[in-house]
């Protein structure tokens, strides 16, 4: 059972954006954010992020009490909690990969996405999930993988409130993990369950593109590649397969 506090809400603009109002207004978390429908999602770096009807859309407001490079983190515990909630609800653990650094795939397709953002001591860990529908493919950009929905996979109908049942508490499980044991053990799992470890994948930046083997990531969860000019370390970047 989740002993984390959930406010569910009809239709909301953003999930994330909840969250940052919720922390002006003296919230302290944690707490569970979930919308029904959302009418302006985010991804990364601004762009939109489609929500269909049936689709999961929450975020977790916390407040780690460690610095924004421990706090980020929270992307790869919020990844392994997403794939054990997806492996409870279909029990097909060989079916979901994580893509560095904050995407869940189903068979190589896109199925869900993790987006952080902070406010002060804040972090608002959002996350989006197509349980029932995928977006239009036309609305993507050139280079997304393709997406995927849990019902067009599997046949599987699950609520947006079923999965956060799911969800919460194997988050709480890997938070606990990252807190007891250190990154050590996150990074770890999330080794173990990465998409296209150890083969040649690109990475992309605002001013360059790095063409390598995608090794490992580091004890800071940086992306790490082998390329033809040697080893490079890369924070943040666009990986594309």
């Amino acid at each position: 059972m989740n002993s984390v506090p959930v406010e569910t809400f009809t239709t909301l603009d953003s999930t994330n954006a909840e969250a940052m109002r919720q922390v002006v207004a003296g919230v302290r978390g944690p707490k569970w954010i979930l919308a029904l429908e959302q009418s302006a999602a985010r991804g990364r770096r601004g762009r939109a992020w489609s929500m269909g009807a049936g689709n999961f859309a929450a975020t977790l407001l916390m407040q780690p009490s460690v610095g924004p490079a421990e706090a980020a983190q929270r992307s790869f515990v919020a990844a392994l909690a997403l794939r054990d909630a997806l492996i409870a609800c279909t029990g097909r653990a060989e079916a979901f990969a994580l893509k560095w650094p904050n995407d869940v795939l189903l068979h190589g397709r896109k199925l869900a996405g993790i987006l952080l953002e902070s406010s002060g001591r804040h972090l608002c860990v959002g996350i989006g999930v197509n349980l029932a529908a995928v977006p239009d493919v036309t609305d993507l950009e050139a280079g997304a993988l393709k997406p995927v929905s849990l019902r067009e996979a599997f046949g599987v109908s699950i609520a947006p409130e079923e999965f956060l049942n799911l969800l919460a508490p194997a988050f709480a499980q890997w938070e606990a993990r990252l807190e007891n044991e250190g990154f050590v053990a996150v990074r770890s799992a999330w080794l173990a369950a990465a998409a296209r470890l150890g083969e040649k994948i690109s990475a992309r930046l605002p001013m360059r593109t790095y063409n390598g083997i995608f090794e490992t990531i580091d004890d800071s969860g940086a992306l790490v590649l082998v390329t033809d000019t040697g080893r490079v370390t890369l924070p943040a970047a666009e990986v594309h397969f």
